[in-house]
């Protein structure tokens, strides 16, 4: 088993220590630097004196955006099956 990281990630002006497993390394950068990106825009796009409502919203267009990818998915799913029972049809029409 793998040791434990301990890291520093900066999150809206505060350091937040933490202690990982060391191949979720880079998805926490990663993540710790969009949340970074997206502070800075809304800050920039909205006159947003508190850290508390950037970081809302931010957490909100991240909820976002994984339940759009979760419909998402479930459509393609339902696509997919339908695709595939379509093509068993023609299958048994040809076989039969």
């Amino acid at each position: 088993m793998a040791e434990k990281l301990k890291i520093k990630l900066s999150i809206a002006d505060r350091v937040y220590p933490l202690t990982i497993n060391p191949d979720q390394e880079e998805g926490l950068r990663k993540a710790a630097k969009k949340i970074e990106v997206m502070i800075k825009q809304f800050e920039q796009s909205y006159a947003v004196r508190d850290k508390q409502d950037v970081l809302a919203m931010c957490a909100l267009q991240f909820a976002a955006q994984v339940e759009q990818k979760t419909i998402d998915t479930n459509d393609d799913m339902v696509n997919v099956e339908n695709r595939l029972n379509a093509l068993s049809n023609i299958l048994q029409d040809h076989l039969s």
